[in-house]
């Protein structure tokens, strides 16, 4: 990588970009990860859960709610990655931020995505389960913008942000795990000498984000999941699906969370590398 390279600057959607372009190679993981999650007894594996699903509805079923899942990586990462870039440049770039700073930078620029991009995590968590109901029980959306007109159309505004407060608690702590630790870990590996500014670092980096990410926020991600896909009613808040959840012990609140690894850190590594390579191609020089 040459030093323009290095010095080349992102624009605020490339955030969104990359991670729409990962959601592409991991929704399969993602789709059963929130199998698994919404599974009140324990007793299906992993490759029990593929076998089911491709039974079920054949190599479609593995990408069920992708138009979901792309519309919620435009809405909550273009709005987290654009703010967290942007709020970076309001500080000196002479010498790296100290990490509360970016840690503190990440959390409000996540909990702004979060918020955001609730409508999109609804309707994709709906898509990706509506396979394991009966068929005269599933609601079918064609797509997520039909699914959006319709949850407005049948169930009113409020339920589009249905588990918000869940969904931006946990982009809070998904985005100090992904954004402060992958610059802090890129800026220790480069300041050592021995790494570069090169895609070896950034998967290094990446890879140590995911993992901090999927243990900071799984106990979340389970909440949120059951929030989102829960019949009317059956929760009558936080609290409530905190204690349904809690009869399983601690283990139900990490529900998923090798899954959830493994989706998560395949779609961390590439929507770094991604992101990086749109900023070394297509960035502005500072």
């Amino acid at each position: 990588m040459s030093k323009s390279d290095s010095n080349r600057v992102g624009r605020w959607y490339f955030g969104g970009l990359a991670s729409a372009g990962a959601a592409c190679c991991t929704h399969p993981l993602d789709l059963m990860k929130v199998h698994l999650q919404t599974q009140q007894t324990g007793k299906i594996s992993l490759p029990q859960m593929a076998g089911k699903i491709y039974a079920s509805d054949g190599i479609r079923g593995f990408y069920n709610g992708l138009s979901a899942s792309l519309l919620r990586q435009l809405t909550y990462s273009t709005t987290r990655f654009g703010m967290y870039e942007t709020l970076k440049k309001q500080f000196p770039q002479d010498q790296g931020l100290p990490f509360y700073q970016k840690a503190g930078l990440a959390a409000i620029s996540g909990a702004c995505g979060g918020f955001i991009g609730t409508p999109g995590d609804l309707v994709n968590v709906r898509m990706q389960n509506d396979i394991k109901l009966p068929p005269n029980q599933r609601r079918n959306y064609k797509h997520a913008i039909d699914g959006v007109f319709r949850i407005l159309r049948e169930e009113g505004l409020s339920k589009l942000f249905n588990g918000a407060t869940m969904a931006t608690s946990r982009a809070v702590f998904m985005s100090i795990g992904q954004l402060s630790f992958y610059d802090q870990v890129k800026q220790m590996l480069i300041s050592t000498g021995l790494f570069s500014d090169n895609p070896r670092t950034h998967f290094l980096a990446s890879i140590t984000a995911a993992s901090t990410a999927t243990i900071m926020t799984q106990p979340l991600d389970v909440l949120k999941t059951r929030m989102m896909n829960a019949k009317p009613g059956q929760f009558k808040g936080i609290v409530d699906c905190f204690v349904f959840t809690a009869k399983l012990g601690p283990s139900g609140f990490f529900k998923g969370l090798l899954p959830a690894w493994v989706r998560l850190a395949p779609h961390t590594v590439l929507t770094f590398i991604f992101l990086e390579q749109l900023k070394n191609r297509f960035g502005y020089l500072k």
